[in-house]
Formats: C-alpha cells, structure tokens, sequence
C-alpha cells in the first residue's frame, strides 16, 4: 500500500483503509513527549474504542469552556464594567482564537506522532476525534442541554464511523492533516445536522 504522502484516493475509487504501518522510533526530548500527550490526550490508549473516548474527552472540553465562560459573563467581565456586549465579544474572540490554535497544534503533533507510534494513522491518536467533537458543537448555540450533548456525540460517532463521501478519502491526505481532517468534515456534517435538529426543537 502506498504512503499517506502518495495514497490519496481520487474520487470514484473504492477507498481502502489507509492505515498503514512505518517504522517505529522512540520519542526523544520534550517535543516528542509533547506531541504524544496531545495527540493521544492519555485515553488513546484506552482499550476498545479510543476515538469514542476522545469524543467524550471533546464533550468535557466544551462544557468546561461553556463553564469558564459563563464566570466571565456572570462575574468576572461586570466586575471590570464591561457591558455584555464586550464580554461576549472578548469571549467569543478567546474562543475562536483559542480553538484554531487547538486545531493547528493537534494537526502539528498528530504528524509527528505518527512515527512514534509507527503508523500513518494510529489507533491511540484521537486529538482529531477531539477536534471534530468540538466543531460539531459550533453549529448550535452554547448548550448544557444534554439532549444536544448527546445527540451532538453520537451524530459524530456515526458520522466518524460510517464516513460517507468524501470523508474517507481524506484519509489520504499527508501526515497531521490526513490524520485529522476526515475527523473535521465529520464533525461539520454532525454539526450541520445538529444545527437542524436544534432549529426543529424551536419550532416545537
């Protein structure tokens, strides 16, 4: 089978798995230590099914961020009199800017990783799972509603597991970004159907 930086499948071929084992090397200086902690988040390696507890690592992040960002409008932005309108927006600019520093330095050491763990896609990688949780979260309004939690997580499940067309083939993609975008347009097709699902319970 060919390397990640030469298997991308053109559209109209059956995709194949592109897994793919390499050579193996031992991770050496903080760098790589790094690169492993993001990439696996410690429950990559996790039996079973990592990609499912990296999403659920991904739901945590959410509602953490949602918890820290409600102090800072209820507590922390009034006592510096900043009126809601300019908290929301230094929050959302923290936010926006906080997760695509996230999603650069995920797609970063999932591509160093992959020597590490000797594979162009290795099962204990799920800063991409964790990634494309997050996006499908994007298309709705902040939540603590659990009915959206849920469905948010299990249409990205079904979505990361199924990978209809064209998530697959981006599987083929070189290194960090052949590990993490098909996680990406995964969580955008959840989210989009997250985003209908939250519109109809409106109109209830």
């Amino acid at each position: 089978m060919p390397s990640r930086a030469s298997s991308f499948s053109p559209p109209g071929r059956v995709s194949q798995n592109m897994k793919e084992a390499i050579e193996r090397r031992k991770p050496q200086g903080i760098a790589d230590h790094a690169a492993l902690a993001v990439t696996t988040f410690g429950v990559g390696y996790l039996p079973l099914a990592p990609g499912t507890w990296g999403s659920m690592v991904g739901v945590l992040i959410y509602l953490g961020v949602g918890w820290t960002d409600s102090l800072w409008d209820h507590h922390f932005a009034p006592g510096h009199g900043l009126a809601p309108v300019e908290s929301a927006a230094i929050s959302h600019a923290v936010i926006v800017v906080g997760f695509l520093a996230f999603c650069l330095a995920g797609v970063r050491a999932a591509g160093r990783s992959t020597n590490l763990l000797g594979n162009t896609d290795p099962p204990q990688a799920v800063v991409d799972e964790v990634i494309g949780q997050l996006i499908v979260f994007l298309f709705i309004p902040f939540t603590f509603s659990w009915q959206l939690i849920l469905a948010g997580f299990l249409l990205f499940r079904l979505f990361d597991i199924w990978k209809p067309y064209p998530i697959d083939y981006l599987q083929g993609l070189p290194a960090g970004i052949g590990v993490c975008a098909d996680d990406i347009l995964a969580g955008v097709y959840a989210g989009v159907c997250l985003a209908v699902i939250y519109a109809v319970t409106l109109s209830l």
